[in-house]
């Protein structure tokens, strides 16, 4: 990474940084990061269901001591903001992943790298600087999967995030549009070697999806079979209905994540943070929740705290500023982002992570009854 990075000057918030990435990536590069499934429905609302959300500001409180740390699956983090799961970083910037883990270091944030990385995960950890997860998709060769979850025991990672939402991706029209060509499977870094001869066909007018496709797909019992060989804590990404968080915990899911894949593969499903409540009930403090999805202020990040999560993750801004600033712009978000949360604190009178609870979220007026 020979080049020199620098913060354009004006920008000041996440949302700042959209529109300069998209005048630095090429039209393909750019429909696949910013789109979303079929009308990108779920995609905006995402976004939209935290502006609903208000919050119960508070004064004169006693914040001696405070701070954002916490613990996860044995680790320790200095706040609870995540680099996302995304792949293909070179379409933003050529450091791809490098550039990115550089800046998370920076910006003390963990990182979850994706199975379909530009650069191999073994590569992305010799540069790290930071705790990594490496993000799972279970291939169809299970037994090149298993070699892949050892690769990344060996290279360090302390966890595996299982995408558990995307059997099948959704119909990407933006980037069908645009004309992007996604790679091969063995064309990705982490994939080569991946046995990949079509194993399903259909005729026109036959099924795809339930002539064969779907028989290698991951299912439930997929979950155990991993937790028989990996000693790494295992947190199911994708989840959604009270019901499935019950079953990822029944067949021992370490973690999950409460996530609508940030509106890229069903399209009108609820925001996540809609449905982060409903699942934080069910869940009852058994595993830690994160989330994610529409998450672009420090308020965002209170707000998830607030009805659940332990932890947030963050996707499309990070990627964003990777366009434009490379590492220093993906720790300069991540630095905003935890910097804004730490002001959410102060201001609805949280000293710490264990104060952020559902009485900073604003219910509505109190309704008085008037006596005759």
């Amino acid at each position: 990474m020979a080049q020199t990075y620098e913060i354009p000057k004006g920008v000041e918030a996440l949302a700042d940084y959209e529109e300069l990435a998209r005048a630095r990536m090429t039209p393909e590069g750019w429909a696949y990061i910013a789109g979303g499934a079929a009308d990108e429905l779920t995609m905006r609302r995402n976004r939209e269901a935290f502006d609903r959300i208000e919050l119960v500001g508070r004064a004169l409180g006693d914040f001696s001591g405070g701070g954002t740390t916490l613990e996860l699956f044995g680790d320790h983090f200095d706040h609870p903001i995540f680099v996302a799961p995304a792949a293909r970083h070179k379409l933003a910037c050529p450091d791809g992943e490098i550039a990115t883990v550089v800046g998370a270091g920076g910006a003390k944030s963990g990182m979850v790298v994706s199975t379909e990385s530009d650069f191999t995960l073994e590569e992305i950890a010799a540069a790290a600087k930071t705790p990594l997860w490496f993000q799972l998709y279970i291939q169809h060769d299970r037994g090149f999967t298993r070699e892949l979850v050892g690769r990344a025991e060996r290279a360090g990672y302390k966890a595996l995030v299982l995408t558990v939402d995307a059997p099948v991706f959704g119909a990407r029209n933006r980037e069908q549009r645009a004309g992007y060509v996604s790679p091969k499977l063995s064309e990705f870094a982490n994939l080569r070697g991946l046995h990949t001869t079509h194993f399903a066909h259909a005729e026109l007018g036959e099924s795809l999806m339930f002539k064969g496709y779907m028989d290698v797909m991951p299912r439930w019992e997929d979950v155990a079979w991993l937790k028989s060989f990996t000693r790494l804590p295992l947190i199911l990404k994708g989840i959604m209905a009270p019901e499935d968080a019950e079953r990822a915990i029944a067949e021992g899911a370490d973690g999950i994540v409460v996530s609508n894949h940030g509106g890229r593969v069903l399209d009108t499903l609820p925001p996540s943070i809609d449905v982060l409540p409903a699942i934080a009930q069910q869940v009852a403090g058994r595993v830690p929740l994160l989330t994610d999805g529409g998450i672009r202020r420090g308020t965002d990040v209170l707000k998830a705290l607030a009805l659940g999560a332990s932890a947030v993750l963050l996707g499309r801004p990070y990627l964003h500023a990777l366009a434009v600033a490379g590492p220093a712009g993906v720790a300069h978000v991540l630095h905003v982002l935890r910097c804004e949360f730490e002001m959410a604190m102060v201001l609805t009178g949280c000293r710490t992570l264990a104060d952020i609870g559902p009485q900073v979220i604003w219910r509505g007026p109190p309704q008085y009854s008037v006596s005759r």
